[in-house]
């Protein structure tokens, strides 16, 4: 079976035809090239949002939908990046004029990125509001030379933006990857196509529950970010297709939890509109086929104002560890051992859950994330004196004044910090 076949589910529906070579040309190649010789610098990577945490819109307004009251429409839901797929120059350039003074910036695609990088970024390099440029998406290892070209030409001419696309997650096998391994893959991107950035896409909640594979993928993304000293973004799925159900709170909640935990620099949501393609059977988005709103829109602004409150913890954290508690932990990942002086016992009375040490700054948090998509969980945690336990709208209350035993609802959290 090709690659392409093989993501057609993700996104590749949705990839602009004018990107140069498409996967399936790149797995007629064959085995993976060596290592470059020559090997790029690393881009360095901006925020695109400056203070705020970055919360992207994937597959977003066009057409008629490309309009002002929209754009304040996706800020309200607690977005600021859009990432549309416009077929044309001009088509950025109206959404750029109707997204002014929404909050909301334009990751920039369009099929002139493809034919004519660099004139196409010096038409948009001044725009107050451009986010960055997309080149492709989910590519393997054969593509890597190439998008490294690409990346140098757009760099030539806008060296100071973000330059992004996504890798493919774990569920794909290294073998279609043409890597030796799923960290292998991760690796050599950071290395060969140098963008300062890593971004993935892993919808883990499917019909069945979550993938088994979800938490080994963060690892791998984690730790090779962490090694090369790069940033990573994550996804949640917020759009029904087939195999994946109705996004719902705990769903959402589980993603975005489970990738903050792991050191998440930006997060983003898979789709905002409802494609129109029937292929994947798409539904449900948090904007529908007949462009109103579901209860998927209320809840992912309930969530995208909970991490914007908690921007001063999250943006520029440093995640020191993950462990998971458990009589069965995910694959891929370590059972909770030691934990910090000023933490003194962590449990839980169900399933089990993730248990991150971040650090940001002066100050170091524990996060615990609730692993069930359907139980809520007793979860205790007890806190030496000093800690502060830290709430959704950003309020530091101390620990000793709550019960050291909490339940903690389906996909959510706790949170706790204290100053070093």
């Amino acid at each position: 079976m090709k690659i392409c076949t093989i993501i057609l589910p993700l996104a590749a529906v949705l990839i602009i035809a004018a990107a140069p070579a498409t996967c399936a040309q790149n797995a007629e190649k064959g085995s993976p090239a060596k290592h470059m010789s020559g090997l790029p610098k690393q881009h360095r990577y901006t925020n695109p949002t400056g203070d705020e945490f970055p919360i992207m819109a994937w597959f977003s307004l066009l057409g008629d939908q490309v309009a002002p009251d929209r754009y304040r429409e996706m800020a309200e839901a607690g977005f600021n990046l859009s990432f549309s797929h416009f077929s044309s120059a001009e088509q950025v350039a109206e959404a750029l004029d109707a997204c002014r003074g929404s909050g909301v910036k334009i990751l920039i695609t369009c099929a002139e990125m493809a034919s004519d990088p660099e004139e196409t970024v010096r038409r948009f390099r001044r725009e107050r509001d451009n986010a960055g440029y997309f080149l492709r998406d989910e590519p393997i290892c054969d593509a890597f030379p190439e998008l490294a070209e690409w990346a140098r030409r757009i760099r030539s001419a806008d060296d100071s933006r973000m330059l992004y696309l996504n890798l493919l997650p774990n569920y794909v096998h290294p073998r279609d990857l043409h890597a030796d391994s799923y960290a292998d893959y991760v690796r050599r991107f950071i290395e060969e196509v140098g963008l300062g950035l890593v971004s993935f896409d892993n919808y883990p909640v499917t019909f069945d529950g979550v993938r088994p594979q979800f938490y080994a993928n963060l690892e791998d993304i984690s730790s090779e970010s962490r090694r090369a000293g790069v940033p990573f973004w994550a996804f949640a799925l917020a759009t029904a297709h087939d195999p994946y159900p109705a996004a719902t709170r705990a769903s959402l909640r589980l993603q975005i939890f489970s990738n903050l935990a792991y050191g998440a620099q930006g997060i983003q949501y898979f789709t905002y509109t409802s494609p129109g393609t029937e292929t994947w059977n798409f539904h449900n988005a948090p904007i529908d086929h007949s462009d109103r709103r579901t209860e998927v829109y209320d809840l992912v602004r309930e969530l995208n104002r909970e991490v914007q409150a908690l921007g001063d913890v999250f943006l520029g954290a440093r995640t020191l560890w993950v462990r998971h508690t458990g009589g069965t932990i995910p694959e891929g990942t370590s059972p909770l051992g030691g934990l910090p002086p000023q933490i003194r016992r962590v449990e839980s009375d169900g399933e089990g859950v993730a248990v991150s040490l971040l650090q940001n700054g002066r100050m170091r948090y524990l996060m615990v994330v609730n692993r069930s998509l359907d139980r809520t969980q007793r979860v205790t945690v007890e806190a030496a004196e000093g800690v502060m336990r830290i709430m959704s709208d950003g309020r530091r209350i101390p620990a000793a004044r709550y019960s050291p035993t909490l339940a903690v609802e389906a996909g959510d959290m706790l949170l706790f910090g204290w100053e070093e």
